[in-house]
C-alpha cells in the first residue's frame, strides 16, 4: 500500500487528497499527511535503489537547467540526458552560477552508470565553460572533452524537462528545499523507469510495479 501510493504520486498528476479518495474506494482510510510523509521518506530511497539498476548512459551529454518554485522562490534543477534521451543525473540548486554547475558535474560523475563525457552540449550560460575548465584543472574531467554551446543541440533535454515540470506544476509550489529535493528525486526515479533505463527485460505497465516491489523486497 505504501509503495502503491508513493509510486502513483510520483508518476501521475495526483494530489495527496486524490490518493486518499482512491484508497477509500479500496476500503483503506488514511490521512493525506500520512501519504505525504511516505512520499518524503521513500522518494529519495526509491531513487537510490533505482540507480543501482540503471543501464550505462552514453558519452554525449546534453545539459540544461529548468526552474521550480520552492517556498515562493524560483530555484534551479540542473539536468543532463545523453544523446538517446536517457537521464544521466539532476541537481537542485538555490543558485545558477559556476559553483552550482561544478557541484552538478561532480555529483553526476560519481555514479557508476554514467560514462565519462566525450562531448557536453550546453546553452550560452557562461557558468558551464568555467565549471568544466576548473574540473579539468583539478583532473576530475579529461582535457579532451569537447564543449558545444549550441542551443538547438539541447532540444532533447529541454523536451525531457516537460515530464518533470508537468508533475511538479500541480503541487503549487514546494514547501522547503529539503522537501523539494526528496520529491524531485522520486519523480526522476519514476521517469527513468518509464523511459526504460532499468535492466528490465521488456517494457510493460506491469514491469515497473514488479521492479519496484523487488527493490524493496515485497513478496507478491
Amino acid at each position: 500500500m505504501i509503495l502503491l501510493t508513493v509510486r502513483w504520486y510520483l508518476r501521475y498528476n495526483l494530489s495527496f487528497r486524490d490518493l486518499v479518495e482512491m484508497m477509500e474506494e479500496r476500503g483503506l482510510s488514511m490521512a493525506h499527511t500520512t501519504i505525504m510523509r511516505w512520499v518524503h521518506q521513500y522518494g529519495p530511497e526509491l531513487e537510490g535503489q533505482v540507480r543501482r539498476h540503471l543501464k550505462p548512459t552514453n558519452d554525449s551529454w546534453r545539459v540544461d537547467e529548468t526552474y521550480v518554485k520552492v517556498k515562493g522562490q524560483w530555484m534551479y534543477v540542473y539536468r543532463a540526458v545523453d544523446s538517446e534521451g536517457d537521464t544521466i543525473d539532476f541537481y537542485l540548486s538555490k543558485a545558477r552560477n559556476k559553483q552550482a554547475a561544478k557541484r552538478f558535474f561532480k555529483k553526476t560523475l560519481a555514479f557508476s552508470h554514467v560514462s565519462m563525457p566525450r562531448v557536453i552540449s550546453v546553452d550560452k550560460n557562461p557558468a558551464y565553460p568555467m565549471a568544466i575548465q576548473e574540473l579539468k584543472e583539478e583532473k576530475q574531467m579529461p582535457e579532451g572533452i569537447q564543449l558545444r554551446q549550441v542551443k538547438y543541440l539541447n532540444n532533447i533535454v529541454e523536451q525531457d524537462h516537460r515530464f518533470i515540470k508537468k508533475r511538479i506544476r500541480p503541487m503549487l509550489g514546494l514547501k522547503s528545499f529539503r522537501t523539494a529535493k526528496r520529491i524531485i528525486a522520486g519523480i526522476e526515479a519514476m521517469h527513468t523507469i518509464k523511459k526504460g533505463q532499468t535492466l528490465q527485460r521488456e517494457k510493460s505497465v506491469q514491469n515497473p510495479k514488479d521492479f519496484i516491489h523487488k527493490l524493496f523486497g515485497v513478496v507478491q
